[in-house]
């Protein structure tokens, strides 16, 4: 079923129970779903203009680490053009967790920088208790009924996760894989879940020089197949539309 809107950001209109936030970005009927853990760690806290309301824009995958994944999703054939305001193809970009959290707002570093508790050493991002900046177990837990409804609205034939919570909440929710893995490990290889490719990218902020080039790669490589995998079940009635099912 094809998503009927010509909106880019929010085109679904979730309204979680924020002041502050930064919604879905792209595509609503994308074939690939970028999945990030919070404005804090990837971006998004300054608004880059106004939406289709008028209400204040504000773009995920924005920070350095952001764009620096950006930067990559060009070559790799998922966005058209990189920026604050970045040109999608086919993609579409989102967070676990969509509020800003508080104190987290414009810093002298620059706007949109990575706090320096948000992103730890293994790259995973997760939150601490005691940084009010990082959102709690429990503040996950009441975005993800608005997470989970936009990722099926979507219905991406790709999910890519960026970032060790990103990572282990999708092998959670969407997989049969367990969840206790390395992000380096796994980063840019392809997993089957649930109906779902799943394509794990390590946090942008700790890349090595080959981190890059090897999502770039299997980006290629995964465009140049039938990623999509899905059957045509229509073909068995006579006469019929088709019926396509993952």
């Amino acid at each position: 079923m094809e998503n009927v809107t010509d909106r880019t950001s929010n085109p679904f209109g979730m309204d979680p129970p924020c002041e502050a936030r930064v919604p879905g970005y792209g595509d609503a009927n994308a074939d690939f779903h970028v999945i990030g853990d919070h404005p804090g760690v990837h971006g998004g806290i300054d608004p880059v203009g106004t939406d289709e309301d008028g209400r204040p824009l504000r773009v995920p995958f924005t920070n350095e680490a952001g764009l620096r994944l950006q930067e990559a999703l060009v070559p790799g054939g998922l966005l058209a053009e990189a920026g604050q305001r970045p040109t999608v193809d086919r993609t579409f970009l989102s967070y676990l967790h969509t509020c800003v959290p508080p104190g987290t707002g414009p810093r002298e570093s620059g706007a949109g920088s990575v706090p320096s508790t948000a992103v730890r050493a293994n790259g995973a991002g997760d939150a601490d208790a005691d940084d009010p900046s990082e959102p709690t177990e429990r503040d996950y837990a009441e975005m993800e009924a608005f997470f989970d409804a936009e990722l099926r609205a979507i219905a991406a034939h790709v999910l890519l996760p960026v970032g060790g919570r990103a990572i282990r909440h999708v092998l959670a929710e969407y997989t049969a894989r367990p969840t206790d893995v390395d992000p380096a490990a796994i980063h840019a290889t392809e997993i089957l879940g649930s109906g779902f490719l799943v394509y794990p990218i390590r946090e942008p902020a700790q890349w090595d020089d080959g981190d890059r080039d090897r999502l770039v790669d299997a980006l290629r490589d995964l465009r140049s197949t039938d990623f999509r995998r899905e059957a045509d079940l229509g073909r068995f009635v006579p006469g019929a539309d088709p019926y396509h099912v993952r």
